[in-house]
C-alpha cells in the first residue's frame, strides 16, 4: 500500500515538476503542467475540509458550478480564498491570500494553482498540488492536503477577523 502511495506521489511530482519549468519566463502568470484529468475516485467529492501543516484547514464547497474554498494559516497571520473549475480529479483555481491587519496593495497576494485529488495511504483522500504568484518568475510552491473525515466545511468561519483573545486566557475580574 505504501509503495502505491509513493508511486502516485512520484508521478504527480514529475507531472507537476514540469510546471515549474513552464512557469519560469515571461512573468505573465503561472503555467502549470497539462495534468490529464482522470476519474474522481468512487464515492468521493471535492466538498470537504483538508489540512496542511502550514496553510491550516482548507474548507471547500460547491457553489454555482465551481469549487470555492477558504483557509487560515496555522500561524493566524494570513487567510485566503480560492475558486476553481473541476474536471474529474483535477481542479484549476485562482486564489487570493490576505495578510491579517494588512492595509494597501501589499496586504494581498494573488495567483493560480492546480490540485489533483487522489487516494493516499490507507485510502485517505489527499490533494496534491501547486500554486504560483501572479506576475512572478518564482517557481510554483507545493500545497498538499489531507481530507479530514467528519469535518463539515464552513466558509463563514474563515475571514479577516483575528481570533478572539489571540490565544490569551482572559482574567476572571469581578
Amino acid at each position: 500500500m505504501r509503495a502505491r502511495a509513493w508511486a502516485w506521489a512520484g508521478i504527480l511530482a514529475m507531472a507537476l515538476g514540469t510546471a515549474g519549468v513552464a512557469a519560469c519566463g515571461s512573468g505573465g502568470g503561472a503555467k502549470f503542467a497539462n495534468v490529464k484529468a482522470g476519474e474522481m475516485p468512487s464515492g468521493e467529492s471535492w466538498v470537504g475540509v483538508y489540512y496542511n501543516p502550514v496553510y491550516g484547514y482548507l474548507h471547500m464547497i460547491e457553489q454555482d458550478g465551481n469549487i470555492v474554498g477558504r483557509w487560515r494559516r496555522t500561524d493566524g497571520g494570513h487567510w485566503g480564498e480560492l475558486s476553481g473549475t473541476v474536471q474529474g480529479n483535477v481542479m484549476h483555481f485562482t486564489w487570493t491570500e490576505h495578510k491579517v491587519g494588512g492595509v494597501g496593495p501589499s496586504a494581498d497576494s494573488k495567483g493560480s494553482g492546480v490540485f489533483v485529488y487522489t487516494m493516499g495511504q490507507n485510502d485517505i483522500p489527499e490533494l496534491g498540488g501547486q500554486y504560483a504568484l501572479d506576475d512572478s518568475d518564482s517557481p510554483p510552491g507545493d500545497w498538499h492536503c489531507v481530507k479530514q473525515k467528519g469535518m463539515k466545511p464552513d466558509l463563514n468561519s474563515i475571514n479577516g477577523n483575528a481570533p478572539d483573545n489571540m490565544g490569551v486566557t482572559p482574567d476572571q475580574w469581578k
